[in-house]
C-alpha cells in the first residue's frame, strides 16, 4: 500500500509563508527531512509529486496546484477508493487551535475548512488522517480568531510574523515525526501518543 501524504495550500510564490500555507510547507518540511525525490509536476492531477520510503513503506507527498477551494480535484487522482482510509494523511492549517500546536484527527467533519471540504467531496469519505496546525494567537485558554468574512481570508492569506514562524517551524518538526509514525505503527498508536491539545 502506497501512503499519500498531501499539504494543503495555495500555488504561487505570492502566498509562501502565508498562514493558508501551513500545511503545504509542513509536508515541504517533511519531504526534505526525510529526503524524497525531487518535487516533479504531475499534469494529470495538476500537483506537485515526490516520492520516498519511510522504512520500507512507499510514500508520495503531494502539493495540489490547484487553489485550496478546489484541492479534492488533485486529491481524487491519487485516491480512487479509500477502502483504506490510513493510507491518506491531509496536513492543513487550523484557525481554532494555536499557534505551536496540533491535532491528529480522523472520519471528522470539515470543520469550515474549503480544502478539507472538497477532498471530503472529491473522495466521497471523511475516513482519512489529518494533521491540523494551529495558525491563531492564543487568547486565555482559546485562541483569538477574526470575526467576518473579510476579515477571515485577510488573516489566513496573512504571513507569519517572525516569533510565530519559530512556533511554527517547531511544529513542522513534530508533524514530522507524527507522519513518519502513522505510516510505520498506524493511527491508533499513533493518536494515543501523539494527541496534542
Amino acid at each position: 500500500m502506497i501512503h499519500i501524504i498531501v499539504g494543503l495550500g495555495n500555488p504561487g510564490e505570492e502566498y509562501e509563508g502565508t498562514r493558508h500555507n501551513t500545511g503545504r510547507d509542513a509536508v515541504l518540511h517533511f519531504a526534505k527531512k526525510t529526503e524524497f525525490g525531487e518535487w516533479e509536476p504531475d499534469k494529470k492531477s495538476k500537483s506537485l509529486i515526490a516520492e520516498g520510503k519511510i522504512g520500507k513503506v512507499k510514500v508520495t507527498a503531494v502539493l495540489p496546484e490547484t487553489f485550496m477551494n478546489n484541492s479534492g480535484k488533485a486529491v481524487k487522482n491519487f485516491v480512487s477508493s479509500i477502502k483504506k482510509p490510513e493510507s491518506l494523511i491531509v496536513v492543513h492549517d487550523d484557525m481554532d487551535l494555536p499557534i505551536g500546536s496540533y491535532k491528529i484527527s480522523f472520519n471528522k467533519s470539515a470543520g469550515g475548512h474549503r480544502g478539507v471540504d472538497s477532498i471530503i467531496k472529491a473522495v466521497k469519505s471523511q475516513e482519512f488522517m489529518r494533521i491540523r496546525i494551529g495558525v491563531s494567537p492564543a487568547k486565555g485558554k482559546g485562541v483569538k480568531k477574526p470575526q467576518g468574512e473579510k476579515a477571515v481570508i485577510d488573516f489566513i492569506l496573512g504571513k507569519y510574523k517572525k516569533p510565530e514562524m519559530e512556533k511554527i517551524k517547531g511544529v513542522f518538526k513534530q508533524a514530522a515525526e507524527v507522519i513518519s509514525n502513522l505510516i510505520m505503527e498506524g493511527k491508533d498508536r499513533v493518536m494515543s501518543g501523539f494527541h496534542r491539545k
